[in-house]
C-alpha cells in the first residue's frame, strides 16, 4: 500500500519532473542494482489499427536490494499514443505497479538478495508514437519497423533503455499472414494460426542493447545469398524492388568476408540486410540491418553504407559503448572500418581520398564547436552526438592510432578488443589498455591528446631554398600538439619524404638538397589530423 501511496503523491505533484528516487534511476539512464538478463516480447499487430497488444517477460538479476523496479515505458498521452499497462505478474501472482510519466514502476515487495533472479510478466497495449514505425513504404504497402536508436525502445517495449544493460531477446510476433517477419537472431518458429494470422518467433543468440533490438514486418522478397564462415547472409527487400535490391545488397557478402578476416568471427547467427521504412539512412540492428528504402537503386551506390552498418556488428553491437560519451567506439569504428574496407578492396588511394574528405569535416566542426572533445560529456540528448566528432574524428583517431603503433599491433589490438569484450560494454580506457598490450607502448598521452582534448592542430609551413638546403619553418597556431609529420619534397627525380616530430609551437627544419624543390607537401600519405597550410617564401 505504501508503494501505491507514493506513486499517487508523485503523479499528483507537477513540480516533480523526475519522480524516480535518485538511487534507482541515474541521470544517464543506468539502473543501479538491476541487470536485465532476458526479454521475451509477445506482440500482436493488425492491419485494422496501429494499436499493438503486448506481453513482455523481463528476467532480472538483482545486484542489490531495492524496493521497486523501474522500466522505461512511455505512458498514455493526450493525443492517444503511449502504452497502458494492464497488469504485472511475478511467478503467476499479481504485483503492484504504477506508471509515472514514461516510467513503469514495479513493486519489489520482498527485497531481493544480491544475485537473486526474478521474472516479471507485463501485459500492456497502446499506439506507439515512435520506436515502432507503422507506416507505408514507397510502394504504398503497410509496414512495421522497429527503430529504437538511441533510446526509443521505450515507446513500445518495457525495457531498461540504455546501452549498458544488454540482454538476450526473444520475439513472438502475431500478425496477418500476408506479412513476413525478420528480427534479431535465429528463426525459431513460423506457424499459421486461425483467422488469417501467423506466429513468427526469433531469438537472439547474444545479449543485445535495446537500441539494436528490432523487428521488421512487411511483404518481402528474400534472397539467401550464401554463407560466410558458416553464417548465412540474406537480403530482404520489397517485392517490387526484388531484382535491384538483390543486386545491391548482395555486396554485403564481400564486406562480411573482409571484416571476418580482419576482425575475427562474425558475432551473430545471421546477417539479414533489410530494405525498410524508418528514420535513418541505415541502422545497424544486430543481425538484421535496416537500410532506408531508397538505398535500393540497382547501382550498388550504397556499398559504403553497407560496409558501415556491417562493421557495426562487431563494434557497436557485439562490443558496445557503456555510455553515450563513448559513442565513437561505435560510430568512429564503423566509419574507419568502412575506409579500411575500401583500402582492402580498392587500394590505399581510395582510402586516402575518403580520409581527406573526413579531415575537412573534422576541422570545420572543431572550428564551429571548439570546446567539444571526442569523448563528449556535455551533450543534452544522445542524438546531439551524431556529429563529425563521433563519426569522422572517431575514425581519424583510429587512423592516427594505427600510424602510431603500426599495422600489426593495430589490427592485433582490434581483434583483442573484440575478443575480450564481445557481448559486453566498454569505455575508451578499455581500448587504450588493449592497444597498449598489443603494441607494448604506453598510450596515455596519445589518448589524452586525441580523445580528451578539444580542437585540432593548425600547422602553417613556410619554405625557402638557398645554399644547398631546404629550410622549412613550422608554426602551430592552436596550441602545442605533438605528432609525426611527413614532408613530401618533390624534385625532378621524384618525391622524397622526410618525417619530423612536431613537439613545439614553432621550429625550423633544414634539409640538404642539391637543387630547389618543385614543390613541398605536408602529409602526402594522409596520416595527420590537422589543418595544414604550406607556402613558399
Amino acid at each position: 500500500m505504501r508503494f501505491l501511496i507514493l506513486l499517487a503523491i508523485l503523479i499528483a505533484s507537477p513540480a516533480i519532473a523526475q519522480p524516480a528516487p535518485a538511487d534507482l534511476i541515474a541521470s544517464n539512464g543506468y539502473r543501479p542494482g538491476v541487470d536485465v538478463e532476458r526479454y521475451t516480447f509477445r506482440l500482436t499487430l493488425s492491419d485494422d489499427t496501429d494499436r499493438i497488444e503486448g506481453e513482455a517477460d523481463v528476467a532480472v538479476r538483482f545486484a542489490a536490494s531495492i524496493s521497486a523496479l523501474a522500466l522505461d515505458l512511455v505512458g498514455p498521452k493526450d493525443e492517444g499514443t503511449g502504452m497502458m499497462v494492464e497488469g504485472v505478474m511475478e511467478d503467476g501472482k499479481p504485483v503492484e505497479f504504477g506508471q509515472v510519466g514514461d516510467t513503469l514502476w514495479i513493486s519489489v515487495a520482498t527485497p531481493p538478495t544480491p544475485e537473486e533472479r526474478r521474472t516479471y510478466t507485463i501485459a500492456y497495449a497502446g499506439t506507439p508514437a515512435d520506436g515502432l514505425i507503422i507506416s507505408e513504404n514507397r510502394h504504398g504497402d503497410r509496414t512495421f519497423f522497429g527503430d529504437n536508436w538511441p533510446n526509443r525502445a521505450r515507446h513500445w517495449l518495457p525495457t531498461v533503455d540504455h546501452p549498458s544493460d544488454k540482454a538476450f531477446i526473444e520475439w513472438a510476433i502475431t500478425a496477418p499472414d500476408h506479412y513476413q517477419v525478420v528480427a534479431n537472431g535465429r528463426l525459431k518458429e513460423e506457424t499459421d494460426l486461425p483467422g488469417g494470422l501467423r506466429l513468427t518467433r526469433w531469438a537472439s543468440t547474444a545479449p543485445l542493447a535495446t537500441k539494436i533490438a528490432v523487428i521488421g514486418v512487411a511483404q518481402f522478397a528474400v534472397d539467401y545469398v550464401d554463407e560466410v564462415g558458416g553464417v548465412p547472409v540474406a537480403s530482404w527487400v520489397y517485392p517490387q524492388d526484388r531484382e535491384a535490391g538483390f543486386f545491391d545488397y548482395e555486396r554485403a557478402e564481400r564486406v562480411m568476408e573482409v571484416f571476418t578476416l580482419l576482425l575475427g568471427p562474425y558475432p551473430f547467427a545471421k546477417l539479414a540486410n533489410v530494405q525498410s521504412t524508418t528514420r535513418y539512412g541505415g541502422m545497424e540492428n544486430a543481425s538484421a540491418i535496416f537500410y532506408d528504402e531508397n538505398s535500393v537503386t540497382g547501382t550498388r551506390s550504397s556499398e559504403s553504407l553497407i560496409a558501415h552498418e556491417v562493421a557495426h556488428q562487431w563494434f557497436g553491437n557485439a562490443v558496445t559503448e557503456r555510455d553515450w560519451p563513448h559513442l565513437w567506439l561505435s560510430e568512429g569504428f564503423a566509419t574507419y572500418l568502412t575506409h579500411v574496407y575500401h583500402e582492402f578492396t580498392y587500394g590505399r588511394d581510395a582510402m586516402n581520398a575518403r580520409l581527406r574528405t573526413d579531415r575537412d569535416r573534422v576541422v570545420a566542426f572543431a572550428e564551429a564547436q571548439p570546446t567539444r572533445p571526442l569523448v563528449d560529456t556535455a551533450y543534452v540528448a544522445p542524438t546531439d552526438l551524431l556529429n563529425p566528432n563521433s563519426y569522422q574524428r572517431g575514425g581519424w583517431t583510429l587512423h592516427l592510432l594505427r600510424h602510431h603503433v603500426g599495422d600489426e599491433a593495430f589490427f592485433d589490438g582490434l581483434r583483442l578488443f573484440y575478443d575480450r569484450h564481445r557481448g559486453g560494454n566498454v569505455t575508451t580506457t578499455d581500448l587504450r589498455r588493449g592497444m597498449e598490450e598489443t603494441s607494448g607502448k604506453p598510450l596515455g598521452d596519445f589518448f589524452a591528446q586525441w580523445t580528451e582534448r578539444p580542437g585540432v592542430p593548425h600547422l602553417d609551413a613556410m619554405w625557402s631554398y638557398g645554399d644547398g638546403a631546404l629550410t622549412i619553418e613550422l608554426q602551430q597556431t592552436s596550441g602545442v600538439w605533438t605528432f609525426p609529420l611527413d614532408i613530401g619534397i618533390m624534385t625532378a627525380e621524384g618525391m622524397q619524404v622526410q618525417t619530423v616530430e612536431v613537439t613545439t609551437s614553432s621550429e625550423t627544419i633544414t634539409i640538404p638538397l642539391d637543387a630547389p624543390p618543385l614543390s613541398v607537401l605536408l602529409d602526402p600519405n594522409v596520416n595527420v589530423l590537422a589543418a595544414l597550410s604550406v607556402k613558399a617564401r
